[in-house]
């Protein structure tokens, strides 16, 4: 016997509520919108590293756009053991652009490139039954950390962005740049104020849209190139020839990946976390084998390693559209840019100054999700406030100083130039130290701890006598007489010299 669900009957899980072609459409291009100008970054970079011809530099956006799609389908819908359900996005990881130029300037080209992704996304994908273990040691002091440190680590993105993305160009940080990324942000702010329940929603993707038009009459949009080009392309198998497999290469790649295995997990629980559903060691591990998967095929269209998109996860928290099937079509459009090279021509003419204005809300949004689940942590008597400072310390050190690991080896710095994995690293080790493994904690907790909750030495408490008491900053006895206090107290009672106890009750023992 089957059960057909009614119509408006809310889904046991938040992502898998479906609000309609209409609305996933309009949600989707949001989303596509926002990640755009990072998915055709890594092919913009890579391409010109390696003195491809704008042309073959086109090729390499489309495969990307095309693998990026496929790949989020993949990991919102999912198929057995591929997909996690959970509203990411999929596209080219940044992670991987130093170690990939790196190959390619060496002399080994773009087939040694595409070698290393296929060879360390395959042992990437042997390996996922291991990280999908660790969900145990993500507490939410660990994910709140971690997304904190996400939206941190983007802002730097989101400044750039706003000021109008190309450090070498004349027009970098100028007024025009940041007041239209300002304008864009006002228009956010605005739409969500004084709109409705879907205008709201949409107010990332209406805001862009008028900020583009905005710059259009200030003559900043040009869209006199949108026709120029094939209308439709399908990336061709081998376009750059075959694969070549170099044990150096693989081995420099394989680190990258790792970094992204941390990274997509942490993105995963992430919007977990945000969207408040389930994610078990299972669920994570067909996210992380969805991710390997996708890396592997993608250099065979011309792509390169693929991860979850963090400032969707922002925009997820800005929406509150927790729809997979959002994502889904989201790929949809991915996918058909990727064979409609037109349509890509067309959201290229959308301003970086205008997605910075966006991002300053959607990145912000991140860390704001990552502080509201440090809130739930218990700090008292305990190592946790330690924990979340030295993690999120420890992963704002990359962000702050670039050139800090400069000097550290290259594998060392591949895994801790990235903010995200330098948090997760750092605050999975420090929460299996002194919260799982308690043999050898002191029983005499740090100053971090101490200033947590109230503690009283057990030497204090010797020294006193049934009937004692403290008021008004001062010691007394039964009979009234004041005891001399030994050191400094201060605010009547809120804080005392060493040996003392600031309390207002009567001692009633030894």
């Amino acid at each position: 016997m089957t059960t057909k669900s009614k119509v408006g009957t809310k889904p046991a899980r938040p992502e898998d509520e479906n609000l309609g072609v209409g609305a996933n459409i309009a949600y989707g291009f949001q989303h596509v919108l926002t990640m755009y100008g990072g998915i055709i970054a890594v092919p913009l970079i890579v391409g010109q590293a390696a003195g491809l011809s704008s042309a073959e530099i086109g090729m390499l956006i489309a495969a990307s756009l095309f693998i990026g799609g496929l790949a989020t389908l993949l990991q919102t819908l999912g198929v057995p053991f591929f997909g996690c359900q959970l509203p990411l996005v999929q596209g080219v990881s940044f992670a991987s652009v130093a170690t990939i130029v790196a190959i390619v300037t060496s002399g080994g080209g773009l087939p040694s490139v595409f070698g290393a992704v296929i060879a360390a996304s395959i042992l990437g994908f042997l390996i996922t039954p291991v990280f999908s273990k660790i969900i145990k040691f993500f507490p939410p002091l660990v994910t709140g950390a971690v997304i904190t440190t996400i939206g941190l680590t983007l802002m730097p993105v989101a400044a750039r962005w706003a000021m109008g993305g190309n450090s070498r160009a004349e027009d970098f940080g100028s007024m025009t740049n940041v007041g239209l990324a300002g304008l864009t942000l006002a228009l956010v702010l605005l739409l969500s104020k004084l709109g409705n329940a879907a205008i709201s929603r949409l107010s990332i993707l209406l805001a862009m849209v008028l900020g583009t038009l905005a710059a259009w009459g200030m003559g900043l949009v040009d869209f006199s190139r949108v026709m120029e080009g094939p209308l439709f392309a399908f990336p061709t198998p081998f376009h750059f020839g075959a694969p070549v497999f170099e044990l150096a290469a693989i081995i420099s790649m394989f680190i990258v990946v790792l970094v992204i295995l941390v990274e997509t997990s942490a993105d995963i629980l992430a919007v977990g976390d945000i969207i408040d559903t389930k994610v078990d060691s299972r669920r994570l591990g067909d996210g992380l084998r969805a991710d390997m998967i996708s890396s592997a095929v993608a250099p065979l269209f011309g792509s390169f390693t693929q991860s979850a998109f963090a400032q969707n996860v922002g925009l997820v928290a800005v929406t509150g559209v927790k729809s997979r099937f959002v994502v889904s079509f989201a790929g949809l459009i991915l996918v058909t840019l990727g064979l409609l090279p037109i349509m890509g021509r067309v959201i290229a003419t959308v301003p970086t100054a205008v997605l910075g204005g966006a991002g300053i809300v959607l990145f912000g949004t991140v860390a704001a999700s990552g502080i509201r689940t440090l809130a739930k942590v218990n700090y008292h008597n305990n190592m946790n406030l330690i924990i979340v400072a030295t993690s999120i310390g420890f992963g704002m050190l990359p962000i702050a100083a670039p050139s800090f690991y400069h000097d550290f080896p290259d594998w060392f710095a591949t895994i801790f130039h990235s903010g995200i994995s330098s948090t997760a690293i750092m605050a999975i080790l420090l929460n299996l130290l002194f919260n799982h493994m308690t043999l050898g904690n002191s029983d005499q907790q740090s100053v971090f701890a101490a200033g947590t909750d109230r503690m009283v030495r057990a030497e204090a408490i010797e020294t006193l006598a049934e009937g004692d008491y403290f008021t008004d900053g001062k010691l007394f006895d039964v009979e009234g007489n004041e005891i001399a206090v030994e050191g400094e107290v201060t605010e009547a009672g809120k804080s005392v010299g060493p040996g003392t106890s600031a309390t207002h009750k009567p001692v009633t023992d030894h």
